[in-house]
């Protein structure tokens, strides 16, 4: 049986279509999303309601405490072991999220990189606090323009990375990947993808949906956040977007108002590159998020393919 997603950029209605999805078929999720995982990461991260997680089984929520980290290769390894457990229980796993570096890695394999290195993390992201990102991107693209030209030049945590493999093997990293065919997952797997016709239209459902965050608490979500000594800038919980910005204004770095702006634009920028992500993926099922039957239509394309088993 093929293993559907169910993805999409941000505050494209994932939610409602998975949970339609669940009450007609013995659903399993599991949650594909790299900011879910945090314990007491709630409303920032829209994580499921736990009315919701009462009506199907969520996978891989609030496995880390926001002070760990939580890589691609651990969610390979997770997520496989879900489907595989799913499966033998005679359920359906299905996986839902917007962290497509994750799927990524699930569908084509891993390539085998150098291991985190965390002396050298801190020295980056020292260097960055100094310099800041863009200096660092220009930097990298000097001995991996391969890599520089796919990022962009505030994508901290991908930059980090990129920067911590040249420094510790003395290869770049788009050579590490050309060189390696990573191993293939033995699974088929089946991409619906919820998109908007109208852009303009989702970056207002993402205004509107920040909004909503601030007046059901997410302010005090980071307050409590921020008095953990052991929490900074530099952990990939905190630069979740909507938590980064809102961390930098009870640093006394932004007024309020600039705080939510630039959280607002931030989420913008995540669902711009989740649909590059997406376009990269021509196998695809692409439903538009804005239409009023977007979830019956999802119903249908899984329809099509579940009842074949």
């Amino acid at each position: 049986m093929p293993v559907l997603c169910l993805t999409g950029p941000t505050a494209a209605g994932k939610s409602a279509s998975t949970l339609a999805l669940a009450e007609r078929w013995p659903v399993e999720i599991i949650v594909m999303d790299s900011a879910t995982i945090y314990r007491g990461m709630d409303i920032g991260t829209a994580k499921p309601s736990g009315l919701e997680q009462a009506k199907v089984a969520h996978h891989l929520l609030d496995i880390r405490d926001p002070a760990q980290s939580y890589s691609a290769a651990e969610f390979n390894t997770d997520a496989l072991r879900l489907i595989d457990e799913i499966q033998r229980r005679g359920n359906y796993p299905l996986l839902c999220g917007g962290t497509l570096m994750y799927y990524k890695a699930l569908r084509e394999g891993l390539n085998d990189l150098p291991p985190a290195n965390p002396s050298l993390r801190a020295e980056i992201e020292a260097q960055a606090q100094l310099q800041g990102w863009p200096a660092l991107h220009r930097e990298l693209a000097t001995y991996d323009p391969e890599t520089a030209a796919r990022l962009a030049p505030n994508d901290s945590q991908r930059l980090q990375r990129a920067i911590e493999v040249y420094r510790s093997s003395g290869l770049p990293l788009s050579q590490w990947i050309r060189r390696q065919r990573p191993a293939q997952p033995d699974q088929q797997f089946v991409t619906i993808s919820l998109e908007p016709s109208d852009r303009a239209v989702l970056h207002d459902r993402i205004a509107q949906r920040y909004q909503n965050m601030l007046q059901t608490g997410l302010l005090a979500e980071v307050q409590r956040l921020h008095t953990r000594p052991d929490l900074h800038p530099g952990l990939p919980s905190i630069r979740c977007v909507g938590y980064r910005q809102l961390w930098d204004h009870l640093d006394g770095q932004t007024s309020l108002d600039e705080a939510v702006e630039r959280a607002i634009a931030a989420t913008r920028q995540l669902a711009k590159r989740q649909l590059t992500w997406l376009r990269a993926m021509p196998d695809r099922i692409t439903i538009d998020c804005l239409a009023p039957d977007a979830t019956a239509s999802v119903v249908d394309v899984a329809g099509k393919h579940w009842h074949r088993f």
